[in-house]
């Protein structure tokens, strides 16, 4: 890569990084002069590299999405608790993306629900990477069982923080971020590790109730 494209593209990162933390700071009502100011670029950049705010707004959703896959896949695939207990160490870092996500489905519309839809995309190949590696079992419809997994957590993350504080000032959200994670980890593993009912009988009346149920995955189906 030559300089002048390596000076662009960070140039853009620069910008993209700078939008992130406004817009989860104000909303997606942020000025572009004041993403530009915080970026220490012309304002005229921004529409050089992205084109209009919507494009600079997908630019955002595609970092956003980047940083969430990387870490499920780690924390799903890894297999022990090893990468789970150092990404809860340092769960703060994580505040500008999380903010901004709640800034997302708060606003609603066309680039929410795109964003949600890619959510759903990429949790289904994290979820289908830790079968492959042992640690996630089966589904009988792993898209739906992914779609599920993404309503349910940006679900409870939204009304979390609408009942304890979305509008906290930056310097807050952080320590906010982290209260919801100590709030929520404890329970939500236990439930996933450990399960919530004592045995299947609620499912298999369900799937005898259904006209044309899905199939036992494969796990299932070795079971006696």
């Amino acid at each position: 890569m030559s300089a002048g494209r390596g000076g662009e593209f960070a140039s853009a990162s620069r910008i993209r990084d700078a939008a992130i933390s406004r817009f989860a700071r104000e909303g997606f009502g942020a000025g572009l002069r004041a993403i530009a100011t915080d970026a220490g670029v012309a304002a005229g950049l921004i529409v050089h590299h992205f084109g209009s705010k919507d494009g600079l707004r997908r630019a955002c959703d595609e970092q956003v999405l980047a940083v969430m896959r990387e870490q499920k896949a780690k924390t799903l695939t890894d297999g022990t608790g090893t990468t789970l207990l150092a990404q809860l160490a340092g769960v703060e870092q994580y505040a500008p993306i999380v903010r901004y996500l709640l800034r997302s489905m708060q606003a609603g519309g066309r680039l929410a629900a795109t964003l949600i839809e890619h959510m759903i995309i990429d949790a289904e190949e994290y979820l289908s990477a830790g079968e492959a590696a042992g640690v996630i079992k089966p589904s009988r419809d792993r898209a739906a069982r992914a779609r599920y997994l993404a309503f349910q957590a940006t679900g409870s993350m939204v009304l979390w923080f609408t009942l304890h504080g979305s509008d906290a000032a930056p310097d807050q959200f952080a320590a906010l971020f982290r209260r919801y994670i100590d709030d929520l980890a404890s329970p939500a593993l236990e439930l996933f590790t450990e399960g919530l009912l004592v045995d299947r009988s609620m499912l298999d009346e369900y799937l005898m109730y259904v006209p044309d149920p899905p199939a036992a995955p494969a796990a299932d189906s070795a079971a006696p």
